[in-house]
């Protein structure tokens, strides 16, 4: 199918375009030509807005009314995947905070059953804790914080279908152990950690790549003791960062940028089950968690999580760094597809890669989204047949 984008502006791999005929097979971008060299079979009006790479979240929650750490089962990841899409978010992590072993286990088998089902947009699962500090817990429950050891080593470095990214904090574990989870290709991220500059160090070294919501739930900067976020900018690891106006100030997200770069950020939404719905409050774990001015907060005022989604994600980068659309779309899509390794089919818009797009307005609001070339979630546009 030969897919004519026109009014509006195409974020590709290469280049920024004005229009294009994107020809689609097997859900794939087979190529890209310009507009009216062959028929089209359909038709894309952006309205003067934009044409980016599907988003890629490795920190989701829940979403859709779904919070996984209550429902870890095929139905629940589809629901909050289908909450998720309408936010231009084309493949994600659901993620399991601090939990049971069992619960854990649980979440893993559920998720290797979606992908097998072929759920749209799941691409594996992130589980955060429970072998972090709990000087740095947040709202992960001090009594399910444990350590690292032979039985979870062995659940955690099982064969999978998709990514397992687990969420650690390296000075709670061996250096060894993190090699193994490594050698196993587990994506081995540090958060939720009070560790030393030198102790985030061995485990970079030992084979830790990313850092979960950087600056949130770690040791920080100082000019004597640079910490876990001192080791992030002095490395070549990838981080997650939350802008949404209440984790971090505008000016730490800038300063980010300009130390790490677009290639070494993603954007994540770390979000809780009321994105995508009118909810204002959840239960979390037994904690009545109360979304106040956008915010997910405990009665203490720890923070619980977001009610962010990508697509906002995106247009509040723009806002507080100045950066081009194009650009934070980098931080949204290609980014993250590397630090999962899947930049070989996800991330971009060029031949090759998956067809997984969505379509923001001029606005930055999500109007669409595809995966695979198929629309994946209301609202989406319907595609003009017979396009001239």
């Amino acid at each position: 199918m030969i897919v004519r984008i026109r009014n509006g502006r195409i974020a590709t791999a290469s280049a920024v375009l004005d229009g294009a005929d994107i020809r689609v097979e097997g859900g794939r971008v087979v190529a890209i030509d310009p507009a009216g060299r062959e028929r089209a079979d359909a038709a894309l009006d952006l309205d003067g807005g934009w044409l980016l790479p599907g988003f890629i979240d490795t920190q989701v929650n829940g979403g859709g009314g779904v919070l996984f750490n209550d429902q870890a089962d095929v139905d629940a990841i589809a629901a909050i995947g289908a909450a998720h899409a309408r936010f231009g978010t084309t493949a994600f992590l659901p993620t399991l905070i601090s939990d049971t072993p069992a619960q854990i286990a649980e979440a893993l088998d559920a998720v290797d059953t979606a992908i097998a089902r072929g759920v749209p947009g799941v691409v594996g699962i992130h589980v955060e804790g429970p072998f972090i500090n709990e000087v740095k817990r947040g709202i992960h429950e001090a009594h399910r914080i444990r350590r690292l050891d032979a039985e979870m080593l062995a659940l955690l470095t099982a064969p999978r279908r998709g990514k397992v990214m687990l969420t650690l904090a390296p000075e709670m574990c061996d250096e060894t152990d993190i090699r193994t989870l490594v050698a196993h290709g587990v994506i081995v991220s540090a958060g939720h950690t009070n560790a030393s500059y030198d102790q985030a160090r061995r485990a970079i070294d030992a084979g830790v790549t990313g850092i979960t919501h950087l600056f949130n739930a770690m040791s920080p900067l100082h000019h004597r003791g640079p910490g876990v976020v001192g080791a992030a900018f002095d490395s070549d690891v990838w981080c997650g960062l939350i802008v949404d106006d209440a984790h971090l100030h505008p000016a730490v997200v800038r300063v980010a940028v300009k130390v790490k770069g677009i290639e070494r950020l993603m954007l994540i939404t770390d979000a809780m089950p009321s994105v995508g719905t009118n909810d204002t409050d959840f239960m979390l774990q037994g904690k009545h968690i109360v979304v106040r001015d956008g915010v997910c907060v405990f009665e203490d005022g720890t923070l619980a999580g977001t009610h962010l989604d990508m697509a906002s994600a995106l247009r509040n980068t723009v806002e507080v760094t100045g950066l081009s659309v194009p650009e934070v779309a980098v931080m949204a899509s290609t980014t993250p597809a590397h630090f999962l390794a899947l930049g070989g089919t996800h991330g971009g818009i060029a031949p090759g890669m998956r067809a997984d797009w969505v379509w923001l307005g001029a606005d930055l609001e999500p109007r669409g989204t595809w995966i695979g070339g198929a629309p994946a979630a209301e609202p989406f546009p319907a595609l003009a047949r017979a396009a001239r």
